[in-house]
């Protein structure tokens, strides 16, 4: 009975029988992580031998033969920042309580994109320090490290501190800093943390340039440092400042209404 693997972009069969490599494919490996899922059971399905079983593994690593990735178009190569595994006090956490990072460093960036006709060069460097979306990009292993593979749009900004107030956010993305939460209701009850509401208004901190139009110029976004707006509540990445304080890079679309 044979079994099929998917490895990444990689497909080999094994059975009793040997099967001829793809040899367009043999300088990456799969990685250690995967999913295992039963297709089918004897006498059902398709015809024939049916599948034993199917293995799918998402993360690839590319091996040490190749020592360099070069992105494509508006594509960028960051390498991720390594996340904490133990508390302050040295207490080892859990994978599940370990937090996955969403910045670093850049290392190498696509040529850019064309629109109508005209060259627009990516707005990062190799070195620069970013934040991204949460859930962008294609994660890769190489040279012993995680690295990232995401499209420039899914850059929310530079960051060239450890504090998140100092972002410089990247095309149509804005930094606002969050409104407290009220900490009693109208009537003076105390509310507890599971109570309070989330707030959806904040102070823009600092803005991007604008998106490309059509033409490739950019568009400047209608709002503008030191405003008071309220935003679409699910929006955005948020996060926390050095002081406590909370945070949000949302797109400027997100903005709803500015405030006075």
């Amino acid at each position: 009975m044979a079994a099929l693997q998917l490895t990444g972009i990689s497909f080999a069969s094994r059975s009793r029988a040997a099967s001829a490599p793809f040899p367009q494919c043999e300088g990456l490996r799969a990685s250690s992580i995967g999913v295992s899922t039963s297709l089918g059971r004897p006498g059902a399905g398709l015809p024939g031998a049916p599948f034993r079983g199917l293995i799918v593994k998402a993360a690839t690593v590319v091996t040490p033969r190749y020592t360099s990735v070069k992105p494509l178009g508006d594509r960028v190569l960051v390498k991720i920042k390594s996340f904490e595994e133990k508390t302050v006090g040295g207490i080892l956490l859990p994978s599940i309580a370990q937090a996955k990072p969403q910045g670093g460093e850049v290392i190498a960036v696509g040529g850019g994109r064309t629109i109508a006709e005209r060259k627009v060069e990516l707005s990062v460097k190799a070195g620069s320090q970013v934040v991204y979306s949460k859930y962008a990009g294609t994660e890769i292993e190489l040279n012993g490290s995680s690295h990232l593979i995401l499209k420039e749009e899914d850059i929310v900004g530079v960051l060239d501190t450890d504090d998140v107030k100092d972002l410089k956010p990247l095309n149509d993305r804005v930094l606002i800093k969050i409104v407290e939460a009220e900490e009693k209701t109208a009537g003076g009850l105390l509310l507890t943390e599971a109570t309070k509401e989330k707030p959806s208004i904040g102070t823009i901190i600092a803005v991007g340039p604008g998106s490309l139009d059509e033409e490739g110029n950019r568009m400047p976004l209608a709002v503008t440092p030191g405003s008071t707006v309220l935003y679409s509540k699910y929006a955005g990445s948020e996060f926390k400042g050095a002081d406590g304080s909370n945070y949000i890079a949302l797109r400027g679309s997100d903005i709803m209404a500015v405030l006075s």
